[in-house]
């Protein structure tokens, strides 16, 4: 299915049908602050194993993010950070990064094995915040690449990923154009933040 939602004001109707279909154990695309990606319910393991079978991945190495709300939601699923990551991230977040924390046991029990560190982001886009702020918890969350085009790395046309990817997934959110772009990466597991990747976000803060 494509769900039609609009980016600034989504549609209550539609984010609790596409809710329903997370609970259900769903796979779903959907559109962040920088490009789109797959999403499932981070409570339902057989989604998270569907999303590594669709990139081709084996779960235990796979690179998943958890999509968060905000700022105290991160803190439900990493250790203790230092005041100086406390602060970029309060300054970045909601933004187009994602930081990489030492997951704590509520990760471990995701995953189901012992995973060391996390990716986590709050993107700053209303489809995204809203469907995690009503499904009451993150998202599993992994990039849609583009593998068939070396010259461009993410798919970002909703149409077309809904063309290329319909059988596999159960519903694509149109959210209007995606970025070619991904998200800045950060290591917040030390003292002091470490620029990892240079993305959307801006490398001045890092």
């Amino acid at each position: 299915m494509l769900l039609t939602i609009h980016p600034q004001n989504p549609d209550a109707r539609k984010i609790a049908q596409v809710i329903e279909i997370l609970r259900n154990g769903g796979i779903i695309v959907y559109p962040t602050d920088t490009i789109y990606t797959f999403g499932c319910d981070m409570n339902n393991k057989k989604a998270i194993e569907k999303i590594a079978r669709l990139k081709n991945i084996n779960p235990k190495e796979a690179n998943f993010s958890l999509v968060c709300y905000d700022l105290s939601h991160i803190s439900e699923y990493s250790h203790d950070f230092s005041k100086s990551v406390f602060k970029m991230m309060k300054a970045t977040l909601p933004g187009p990064y994602t930081y990489i924390l030492r997951g704590n046991k509520n990760v471990t029990r995701i995953f189901d094995y012992k995973k060391g560190t996390i990716g986590i982001r709050v993107p700053d886009n209303n489809i995204a915040r809203t469907l995690v702020k009503e499904l009451g918890n993150p998202l599993i969350s992994t990039s849609v690449h583009d593998k068939s085009d070396p010259l461009r790395e993410y798919l970002t046309d909703p149409e077309e990923i809904y063309e290329r990817y319909y059988k596999f997934v159960d519903v694509v959110i149109d959210g209007g154009p995606g970025s070619l772009e991904a998200s800045t990466v950060i290591d917040a597991t030390g003292e002091e933040p470490e620029l990892i990747r240079e993305g959307k976000g801006q490398v001045e803060v890092v």
